[in-house]
């Protein structure tokens, strides 16, 4: 029987962790939509996301950045090929295979997405600010886990940085 109510016990922190969890996904979720839809941008969300990949990782293959950006390489190439005639990126040779052409963010570039980040602070320091002081100190304790879920996710999404020339065929 103890057995039995600990298994119930487990099942019931489970289910409401689960529940905390799927309200706390849906919070953030819609927080940062509105955030998003609410910044002007002159990019697209892919083209601005490429170059906040680039100026937080360094230089990378457009293969790479077609898996991080969840697009196809022809797809990113012609990305790559816009921002490059905006100033806001440059291909450069990989200093270890000549055959390889590296994606890297220009000073331009770096000033755009500072600048976005900044407005997207910005938008939400506006909105604590209507906060209650207890609810601003809830926030506060809850920086570290927001920062964990952050990094989390950029391991999720991007590949490790391949070693350059090196080419990611499998085993041999």
């Amino acid at each position: 029987m103890l057995l039995g109510m600990s298994r119930q016990d487990t099942t019931r922190r489970r289910d409401r962790k689960a529940g905390s969890a799927s309200a706390a996904g849906a919070a953030l979720y819609g927080l940062v939509i509105g955030a998003v839809r609410r910044i002007p941008r002159e990019l697209s969300l892919t083209s601005a996301s490429t170059l906040s990949t680039l100026e937080r990782t360094g230089p990378r293959r457009i293969t790479d950045l077609a898996v991080i950006e969840g697009v196809s390489q022809p797809a990113m190439t012609v990305l790559i090929r816009i921002l490059e005639e905006s100033g806001m990126v440059e291909r450069r040779a990989d200093p270890t295979d000549k055959r390889v052409a590296l994606v890297a963010v220009t000073q331009t570039g770096t000033c755009y997405v500072r600048s976005r980040r900044r407005a997207g602070a910005d938008a939400f320091v506006q909105l604590i600010d209507k906060l209650t002081e207890d609810e601003v100190a809830a926030l506060i304790a809850a920086i570290p886990a927001l920062e964990r879920l952050r990094d989390l996710d950029g391991q999720e999404r991007e590949p490790p940085n391949r070693s350059p020339g090196r080419h990611s065929r499998g085993p041999r």
